[in-house]
């Protein structure tokens, strides 16, 4: 007999159908996997047989082949244990299941006491099932909760191999999930750290806040212990809050990656990814056999934090430029070529020596010249460009340190940002950009004209500080920034003043 199951399959980040069709006849005993199966699913035959048999059903002792279509795409994972064992089922005969079960799709592992574990890619692919016309899918009872976020298709969710069966002989009733609110549950998500506890650094702070409120890339130099990893943690507390669209985009790389928490089932804070120097390119870009997402793709619609810069390799850094252009990474592996999305922002933090203390107000570098210069080469030219704020984070008295004075809140400071970014979803309309950092030139030419003494400015600042051309266009957009916290229409003098300083510490220590 012959018998047709839907399920899905995975590349990257999108859900594409797969029929796994099984066919059962008369022969020796043999368990054959065809369509370019990876090897866990070619072991699927082991965990099916024992699932079928420690679940109370019969297992044929024939000859079993099947095939996953379409047959020239690479399979991969263990996603589709579930289907397999319900079309041999089916396709067995014994009555053991009979009926259409055509609308329905299937997916899930199988372990050997016939229990249903938890999948990857579960949200990215109900999405691609519903977009393609399915309406009832059957998932792994642990992933109920990111499943409760899709509207428009029925999801039942289940635990073992005898329920499932149960429901399909119809002897078993499972009720479809109930929809989740994502803005319930993004009501009741951790905030993080907070402003308020961060004593002094007004220059840090304010920086901080332009590239919340435009979406730049800040880095912040200092020697150690003066809070630059404590204000890049409170950082997030003054980020908008995520759409519901965006959640969904960062649910689905998490939910591939595997790192997704059971929990809540999505996405509510923007992510905050701080990978460790140590970490490899695959780390960080994506990649390994199947060419999962990174670092850079998992802080995507969020912040990665990369302490002390100069620590990572130099080769590492250098795969950070064309994300940090485009938004997106290509992986490209032997067994696949995906294009993940990568639009982060990057929060960067260093000593200007190895010391810590070169440039500071309060202590003595013990470096000699040659140690300072070949601790500030490991940062390229062009990955300095990328960055839109340079600033300097220096020690702080021990007065301002235990004064009493309270600092401004992060909820203070949020309500500007959220001012700022209104101003621009307005300004670019249904252009799919949602900050300054992301203008095209044509935008940044319509939004970002200057009058004659700021034109003058800026020509006096690019020949004195040598800028780059991308220098010029990056400068013009926190300029841009700094105006719509301030309010203004225009790009006033001032604001253009405040965004060429930003851009002056490369050209003091490099």
């Amino acid at each position: 007999m012959l018998a047709k199951i839907k399920s899905f399959g995975l590349v990257g980040i999108s859900g594409y159908a797969v029929d796994v069709e099984v066919d059962i006849n008369y022969g020796l005993p043999k368990f054959d996997t065809v369509g370019l199966p990876d090897a866990a699913i070619k072991e699927a035959k082991d965990r099916v047989s024992s699932a079928i048999k420690n679940s109370g059903l019969m297992f044929p002792m024939l000859k079993i082949t099947v095939n996953l279509a379409p047959a020239d795409t690479r399979k991969e994972g263990v996603l589709y244990d579930v289907p397999i064992a319900l079309g041999i089922l089916q396709a067995g005969g014994d009555d053991q299941l009979e009926g259409d079960f055509s609308q329905f799709a299937f997916l899930g592992e199988l372990g050997l006491d016939g229990g249903i574990r938890r999948a990857n890619g579960v949200l990215p692919i109900l999405i691609a099932a519903r977009n393609a016309g399915i309406k009832k899918f059957v998932i792994p009872y642990e992933n109920s909760a990111e499943a409760s976020f899709i509207e428009g298709i029925e999801v039942y969710a289940v635990r073992t191999l005898l329920e499932l069966v149960g429901f399909l002989r119809g002897t078993v009733e499972i009720k479809p999930l109930a929809p989740t609110s994502f803005e319930q549950v993004k009501a009741s998500a951790n905030k993080g750290n907070d402003f308020c506890y961060v004593r002094g650094q007004g220059s840090a702070r304010r920086a901080l806040e332009i590239a919340a409120a435009g979406g730049h890339n800040v880095l912040m130099l200092g020697p150690p212990g003066t809070g630059k990893t404590m204000l890049a943690k409170c950082f997030p507390s003054i980020l908008p809050d995520l759409s519901f669209e965006e959640a969904l985009e960062v649910t689905k790389i998490h939910s591939v990656a595997g790192v997704l928490s059971n929990t809540d089932g999505i996405i509510t804070t923007r992510p905050f990814r701080s990978p460790h120097h140590t970490a490899s390119s695959y780390a960080l870009t994506g990649g390994g056999k199947n060419a999962k997402p990174g670092e850079i793709s998992l802080a995507h619609n969020g912040v990665l934090f990369l302490d002390e810069l100069p620590e990572y390799t130099r080769h590492l850094l250098e795969t950070l430029r064309q994300p940090l252009e485009d938004g997106v990474i290509t992986v490209s592996r032997q067994q696949a070529t995906i294009e993940y999305p990568a639009n982060f922002m990057l929060i960067a933090s260093m000593n200007p020596c190895p010391c810590g203390n070169y440039g500071s107000a309060t202590k003595q570098c013990k470096c000699t010249a040659n140690q300072i210069q070949k601790y500030l080469s490991r940062l390229s030219g062009p990955l300095m460009d990328r960055i839109d704020l340079h600033v300097e984070v220096d020690n702080i008295s021990y007065e301002k340190l235990t004064s009493e004075e309270q600092e401004e809140n992060s909820a203070n400071i949020k309500s500007r940002v959220d001012k700022a970014r209104d101003t621009q979803l307005k300004r670019f309309g249904a252009s799919k950009i949602y900050s300054n950092a992301k203008m095209t030139p044509q935008l940044a030419l319509k939004h970002c004209k200057l009058d004659k003494p700021s034109q003058d400015m800026l020509a006096a600042a690019f020949t004195k500080l040598n800028l780059s051309p991308r220098a010029h266009s990056r400068i013009l957009k926190v300029a841009r920034t700094i105006a719509d916290l301030d309010g203004s229409e225009d790009i006033q003098r001032h604001h253009l003043a405040e965004a060429i300083q930003y851009r002056s510490l490369d050209k003091k220590y490099w």
